[in-house]
């Protein structure tokens, strides 16, 4: 029975995406490939040893076209002969890459990939993929005559349906700024976070120390319109810019491998992977399918939420994990113990595997032994993995 290890997952901070973020003069190809190169050095491994890449990017277009992982692959200086994918599975783009890495491991596939993802919202904005088309033609209107919405519609209806206070939201978001403040002020993210060539420091651009629940209050409503106030009357509207994930740029890349490859290389596996899911869910509400997976995939890891040590659940927007707790019944001291997305930033094809790297590190600094990442995606999806500290 082969395991699939993970040697070492690193990101690069978290950079406002927007013109003028940190990390916004960086083009994604070179913004992935100092994370590949980096990954590669800091272990000592030879890049030619690498069976494949796989890596998640969202917006596939422009400057993240063309096949983005091949390009960074081949401008991290790794051979010609390392072969390289680009896939999309939404917001859950890079978390589903190490799926597949970790499974091609498993089936004998493999025995060195890298798990990564990119996203550049600064330069590449969310959207602008559409290229001003319609991603949905005949059939998917007749199924759906009036329409699917955005995540932030979704993320309302969590909310409406579910008896989410603004006050709930506003609160758990403060939480998150605070939770990564007091990590990276503490040195948690030593470990995963580092340094982009040409860029100034090691923090996370997105993390505001002085975040406040009060202070959020006074945010306004980001996705009401009069059209969806009248399709939609039992929103009250209360997901705002402050309780949602900000746009973001960022990389980060797992090393996965045979666990008789590493030992046969002299590296010490981090984690195993232990079981993996996903789901779908309705496309409409979207954003559900953090629970159906979480579900899946502690039966079919035969394990129970009380023997999960810390859980990342993806804060796309406050309602999702906030959902989450309410259906699991799950501790929320262990849910994003260093903030999430919310403080952390949510750039979307890296953040499977941005995750992956916080969870991995806290594991390790509290000692524990089973960690659950879950991540709610677009189209109605989810995917959820377990860990395993070694």
């Amino acid at each position: 029975m082969r395991d699939a290890v993970i040697v070492d997952v690193v990101r690069t901070p978290s950079g406002r995406g927007k013109p003028g973020g940190k990390l916004s003069g960086v083009h994604p190809v070179d913004l992935l490939a100092g994370v590949l190169e980096t990954l590669v050095e800091r272990n000592g491994i030879d890049p030619a040893q690498v069976d494949d890449v796989i890596g998640g990017c969202v917006s596939q277009i422009g400057e993240q076209s063309y096949n983005v992982v091949r390009n960074a692959v081949l401008s991290a200086g790794f051979p010609h002969s390392v072969p390289a994918t680009t896939i999309d599975r939404q917001c859950g783009s890079s978390q589903q890459a190490a799926a597949f890495a970790a499974q091609g491991v498993l089936a004998g596939a493999y025995d060195i990939v890298i798990a990564c993802g990119v996203e550049s919202m600064s330069r590449v904005p969310l959207g602008s993929s559409l290229a001003g088309a319609s991603p949905s033609g005949e059939r998917m209107h007749e199924r759906y005559p009036d329409g699917l919405v955005s995540q932030g519609v979704s993320a309302e209806l969590i909310a409406a349906h579910h008896q989410l206070s603004r006050e709930a939201l506003d609160a758990f978001a403060a939480e998150s700024h605070r939770r990564a403040t007091e990590a990276e002020a503490s040195g948690a993210f030593s470990r995963e976070v580092i340094a982009v060539p040409g860029v100034d420091g090691l923090v996370d651009e997105t993390v505001r120390a002085s975040t406040t629940a009060e202070g959020l209050a006074g945010l306004t409503p980001a996705f009401r319109t009069d059209a969806l106030a009248q399709r939609f009357p039992e929103i009250d509207w209360r997901i705002t810019p402050g309780n949602s994930s900000p746009l973001t740029d960022g990389a980060s890349a797992a090393l996965i491998m045979s666990a008789a490859r590493a030992e046969a290389l002299g590296l010490t596996p981090r984690a195993r992977f232990s079981s993996f899911a996903v789901t779908g869910s309705d496309p409409v509400m979207m954003l559900t399918g953090v629970v159906p997976a979480t579900r899946r995939i502690l039966t079919r890891a035969g394990m129970r939420m009380e023997e999960i040590d810390a859980y990342e659940v993806n804060e796309a927007f406050a309602s999702v994990p906030l959902y989450w707790l309410a259906e699991t019944g799950a501790d929320p001291a262990r849910l994003n113990p260093r903030g999430g997305a919310i403080a952390l930033g949510h750039a979307l094809g890296s953040s499977g595997t941005r995750l992956l790297a916080t969870l991995v590190c806290e594991l390790e600094d509290s000692g524990g032994r089973f960690g659950l990442q879950v991540m709610c995606e677009g189209g109605g999806m989810a995917n959820a993995t377990i860990i395993e500290r070694m």
